[in-house]
């Protein structure tokens, strides 16, 4: 087995997956090269920092660019094993586009020798590591690829999705158990191997397509609970019962687990993956869509909710806390609260304050809106409204003296003693 040390890997993409997992590897002594489009991503880390928010991946990608087992380039070059974690993003219609993973492979072919790995992280639709498989032996026919030889093929192709929360991605990406999908078992094995050198949880191997499904099975499971909370508290609010006391209430019961309600649902997979699987199949997946629907749908309730407190309160600011997908990240991707937030901000210009800590600038959607991005201490003493879309600490953080006489729609939760604001209509509401 080639040591830590002689082993060359490339991973392509270096964006929320690809540069903590390229920093992962290049700290266990690998030589390890990004491979990125962007030239500013290349600078960046090149430089011995990082372009993303992450709990101590500066600290990591500083540490291992010094030693010199971390590079970034734009152009791919010879390996012992190549990583695709690039975006797999769906069209309006939302089939899956994996056409980021499909140049991947291309780039990848052009240097590829016998013995060499090439491992498929990306989230995908269930077939996309065969072909993958399938592109390599068009262009290399030189290369026997497996499953399309009877013989022992010239190299092993694997897909191994992430499971990791952003947040955390450092810790679980060595911690959490992987699941290794090969196109052959020798190929799961292959990528086992390798997978063994920097994750302490348990690796098992099973097929491409199971591994794929299993993905996309994870995040579907999130999704379909997450809309039975989100559809709860729309009935709540029609009802004018408190959901955040019902759902304590019913996770009493020793076989109920009610996740939180929200905004909607954000981020690249949750909100993303379960279109995968209706596409693969929509005659039998009506529950995985009508779920995707009712956490879209909760998100556009939302903007009405918000629009109709801040028209019912003319001349009053209105402070949008949070725009990313989570809390305490500042990962926009899908997100519910920058749909949410500039939404309004459209319909209601100068008037929409945005607080967003981890930003420093707001997103190109603003332009032209006449909204601004403030602090909380300047949005606690200028709004009189507050819609809180994420549940950041910063915002947990706000006693109840401070906000006692703002309008608050809560739609995370976060201030359960938040009182009425008005007499007729209870306005910490999940929605």
């Amino acid at each position: 087995m080639v040591s830590d040390a002689e082993l060359n890997v490339v991973v392509m993409g270096l964006g929320y997956i690809g540069l903590p997992t390229a920093a992962v590897i290049a700290r266990t002594g690998a030589r390890v090269l990004g491979v990125d489009v962007t030239e500013s991503v290349v600078e960046t880390v090149n430089s011995g920092r990082v372009h993303i928010e992450e709990v101590d991946l500066d600290g990591l990608v500083s540490g291992v660019v010094a030693r010199g087992t971390l590079r970034a380039a734009s152009v791919v070059a010879p390996a012992d094993v190549f990583v695709i974690a690039v975006p797999t993003p769906f069209a309006d219609d939302h089939q899956p586009n994996i056409g980021y993973v499909l140049q991947a492979a291309t780039s990848i072919a052009a240097v590829l020798k016998a013995g060499d790995t090439v491992i498929l992280e990306s989230t995908s639709p269930v077939g996309t590591t065969e072909q993958v498989r399938d592109l390599l032996a068009t262009l290399r026919p030189d290369l026997r690829v497996p499953g399309r030889t009877g013989e022992q093929a010239d190299i092993a192709i694997a897909y191994c999705p992430e499971r990791v929360l952003p947040g955390r991605i450092l810790v679980e990406l060595i911690d959490n158990d992987r699941v290794i999908g090969g196109i052959t078992p020798r190929c799961a094995r292959k990528a086992l191997t390798f997978y063994r050198r920097f994750v302490r949880g348990a690796c098992v191997t099973t097929t491409a397509r199971a591994a794929e499904m299993t993905k996309l099975t994870e995040n579907a499971f999130r999704d379909v609970n997450i809309a039975f909370a989100n559809e709860l508290s729309l009935v709540a609010d029609t009802l004018g019962v408190d959901v955040w006391e019902v759902i304590r209430l019913a996770n009493r019961h020793p076989r109920v687990n009610i996740l939180s309600p929200g905004p909607g649902v954000g981020g690249h997979c949750i909100a993303v993956d379960p279109w995968f699987l209706v596409a693969a199949d929509p005659e039998h997946t009506p529950l995985i869509r009508t779920a995707r629907l009712v956490n879209d749908g909760k998100t556009d309730h939302v903007i009405e909710k918000a629009a109709a407190m801040i028209e019912a309160m003319p001349g009053i600011s209105a402070a949008c806390l949070g725009l990313a997908f989570k809390a305490d990240i500042d990962d926009f991707r899908e997100s519910p609260a920058l749909k949410i937030a500039s939404a309004l901000a459209a319909r209601f210009g100068p008037r929409i304050r945005i607080v967003e800590p981890y930003a420093d600038a707001l997103p190109a959607v603003f332009e032209g809106t006449g909204a601004r991005l403030t602090d909380i201490d300047a949005a606690i003493e200028t709004c009189g409204i507050m819609i809180v879309l994420v549940d950041h600490d910063l915002f947990r953080s706000i006693p109840l003296q401070e906000r006692a006489s703002t309008t608050v729609l809560d739609t995370r939760g976060i201030w359960p003693d938040q009182p009425a604001a008005l007499p007729d209509a209870r306005l910490r509401l999940a929605s």
